[in-house]
């Protein structure tokens, strides 16, 4: 973590997490130390399976972490039964961690045009079709898609401006996947 500090050219970190639950009570220590400290802002866990759900849920019920990272998509919808709505009782931030399915959801719209209604979301691309739908539910606090292509991460920004779309919407959105 020291290390992390380092390279980011920082005296203090705003976010810093135990990723995939790793050794956790070990971890949690050390942070929870830190951020007595004032050394890190906020800290966190994560795990990018659905199989981790239960346990992250049961973990932000504890209300001791600042944020939580796990997998959510409009293909991975498994979040929104009990962990989205645990986030959001506990006043968790929620980041969200692969927002396209590892790319499966580009390969399910390949060849096809994002629908004409998605302009009333102010829609231009698929990347911003699947974004917006993430972004737009309450308990999301941000979304980290991640991508090494400059367009790409032009792209994936514009989902962040414009409208997001109502619960209606969300709805239509899955059923069109279907």
């Amino acid at each position: 973590m020291n290390a992390s500090m380092r390279r980011m050219g920082v005296a203090r970190m705003d976010l810093m997490q135990v990723h995939n639950l790793l050794d956790l009570k070990t971890h949690e220590k050390t942070l929870r130390d830190w951020k007595s400290q004032d050394k890190i802002r906020y800290f966190g866990i994560t795990h990018y399976h659905a199989g981790a759900h239960a346990e992250l849920e049961r973990l932000v019920r504890t209300k001791q972490y600042d944020f939580v990272q796990f997998n959510y998509s409009i293909a991975e919808r498994e979040a929104e039964e009990r962990l989205l709505p645990a986030c959001a009782e506990s006043g968790t931030a929620v980041v969200i961690n692969r927002p396209f399915a590892q790319a499966n959801l580009f390969s399910r719209v390949r060849g096809k045009e994002v629908p004409g209604w998605a302009m009333e979301f102010d829609c231009r691309s698929w990347a911003q079709f699947f974004l917006k739908y993430i972004l737009a539910h309450p308990a999301v606090t941000c979304v980290i898609p991640a991508t090494s292509k400059p367009k790409h991460l032009l792209d994936n920004m514009e989902a962040g401006s414009g409208r997001l779309p109502d619960a209606a919407i969300r709805k239509k959105m899955i059923e069109f996947l279907a």
